[in-house]
């Protein structure tokens, strides 16, 4: 997940990096780069899961013209979950401005935010799969089955956005309350 960081970082010009070499200004642009960096990785978070919303909405059409109308709640709710990750993931304050502003954040911080990041990733090759084993179990038994698990893997996006979030906010408070401590 670093890469994304490293990207940002990569990717300063000339006059950019020379200024960061002015005392004091370095942890500013550091922190810019902190909030890039989030904001690149959500966005290509979101976009990979608006296909994944897309596809959702594709078997939708496909049940709906084959009269599958039974289905088609099932199917709603993992859309409206999928909608509502998505929604989140892209307007959420990019870099969460309270912890990105602090001083100093550690890697071991980022690092702990960046692994719910890859289980967005991780969750999207599982939702595929989910989508998949829809296309493969229409017309058998156990196609509401599979149509559940598709409901759940949405929700989850959901849950480990929020606790996402909380990590983000409790160690945003910890630096907060450190730094007024000093």
């Amino acid at each position: 997940m670093t890469d994304f960081y490293q990207r940002v970082t990569d990717e300063q010009d000339f006059l950019k990096k020379l200024v960061a070499k002015i005392p004091g200004f370095s942890g500013y642009v550091e922190r810019a780069d902190r909030r890039s960096s989030d904001k690149i990785l959500r966005e290509a978070i979101a976009a990979h899961f608006e296909s994944i919303w897309q596809q959702v909405s594709e078997l939708q059409r496909t049940f709906l013209a084959d009269g599958e109308i039974e289905l088609m709640d099932d199917l709603e709710a993992s859309a409206i979950k999928l909608r509502q990750f998505i929604d989140r993931i892209k307007n959420a304050a990019y870099g969460y401005a309270g912890f990105f502003d602090a001083i100093k954040v550690k890697q071991e911080e980022l690092a702990a935010i960046y692994e719910y990041d890859l289980r967005f990733l991780d969750l999207e090759s599982e939702i595929t799969g989910a989508i998949d084993n829809i296309r493969s179990s229409v017309g058998t038994d156990g196609l509401p089955a599979s149509i559940r698990n598709l409901v759940s893997l949405s929700q989850n996006c959901i849950d480990i956005f929020e606790k996402r979030k909380e990590v983000i906010l409790s160690l945003s408070n910890e630096i907060v309350e450190d730094n007024s401590s000093k």
